[in-house]
């Protein structure tokens, strides 16, 4: 694990049907810690955001959601750009994977990690005499 990767993206768990809430069953690790959250949504990547936010609680703000095909086919791998907005701080994550689901989660807890170190470094360290 990367110093600054506090999150890491475990697995995910998906069901969709037209017409119902998407479920998403999350794992993430943080901090060394497997945690794993259920969430329903209005469809499956916005279930799947909504495990996460669950997993790991936090106040940013989804700003841009994009998805791109990185590769030609039916088994193109989907490249995932989401922003997130926390107190005036911007950060970019990026992710990529055959499934898009997973891309876009992968792209969120990318951003998530680069905000925690926009937040570290925010953040000064404590004086001592």
């Amino acid at each position: 694990m990367r110093d600054n990767e506090h999150i890491r993206f475990g697995a995910l768990s998906l069901t969709s049907c037209s017409g119902k809430p998407s479920s998403v069953t999350l794992s993430l690790t943080v901090d060394g810690e497997t945690v794993e959250a259920d969430a329903t949504g209005n469809g499956p990547v916005d279930a799947a955001f909504n495990a996460l936010r669950s997993a790991f609680p936090h106040d940013a703000r989804l700003a841009l959601f994009s998805v791109g095909a990185v590769t030609e086919g039916t088994d193109a791998q989907a490249r995932t750009t989401v922003r997130l907005e926390e107190d005036g701080k911007l950060v970019d994550g990026q992710g990529a994977d055959a499934d898009t689901v997973v891309s876009a989660v992968r792209a969120y807890v990318h951003a998530l990690n680069k905000l925690l170190v926009k937040r570290d470094r925010a953040e000064p360290e404590e004086l001592t005499a």
